[in-house]
């Protein structure tokens, strides 16, 4: 199978911002198909929070989502990284297009994740599961300064405590293990 490249999206439009020219990073349904059966794809992903002044978390941000099936579960800023793509604009292209443009995000200086998570599309091997595919996924924690306004499928962004956002019942909001992964992540920045 010969894998060429889709057409670039509206640069205009809300979805993405497009690959540069000649950037063979954007592939169509199928070709994504075709790639997601035989390799693992790299993701970010990001846990928005809102600090104090000393820099203590003190609001925790958590997509809300509608599955195709009209079930509501909660989600983290989250999507690939392009070929060619550098980690940090991916993750700044994310949280843009998750939260929109007024979301002022502080992109960390290192690029060290809170967390590295790998999901597989059978369960039992890891406790991260994805259907499509296999994913590594590499998690950030990203204070946010400015108005959020959700967009792309996101239905609103809930800001909460962090022991909110860690109680049993929003953590059971999270589908393929992503609660847990939650957890994890503010577990290793002190909540």
């Amino acid at each position: 199978m010969v894998i060429g490249t889709a057409d670039l999206p509206d640069p205009d439009g809300p979805e993405d911002r497009p690959a540069p020219a000649g950037n063979p990073g954007w592939l169509n349904d199928d070709e994504l198909a075709f790639v997601r059966g035989r390799i693992p794809v790299l993701y970010v992903e990001a846990v928005p929070v809102r600090l104090d002044g000393l820099g203590k978390i003190i609001e925790v941000g958590l997509l809300l989502r509608s599955t195709s099936d009209g079930h509501l579960t909660r989600a983290f800023v989250s999507g690939r990284v392009r070929f060619g793509e550098p980690l940090r604009e991916a993750l700044y292209r994310h949280l843009e297009n998750d939260l929109g443009p007024m979301a002022f995000p502080q992109m960390p200086t290192s690029l060290m994740p809170a967390q590295v998570a790998e999901y597989f599309p059978m369960p039992g091997i890891s406790q991260f599961v994805d259907e499509r595919q296999h994913a590594v996924s590499l998690v950030y924690v990203v204070p946010v300064t400015g108005s959020c306004d959700p967009r792309q499928d996101a239905l609103e962004v809930t800001w909460m405590s962090p022991e909110d956002a860690l109680a049993a019942d929003t953590i059971n909001e999270f589908p393929g293990g992503r609660g847990a992964l939650l957890r994890q992540v503010l577990s290793s920045v002190g909540c």
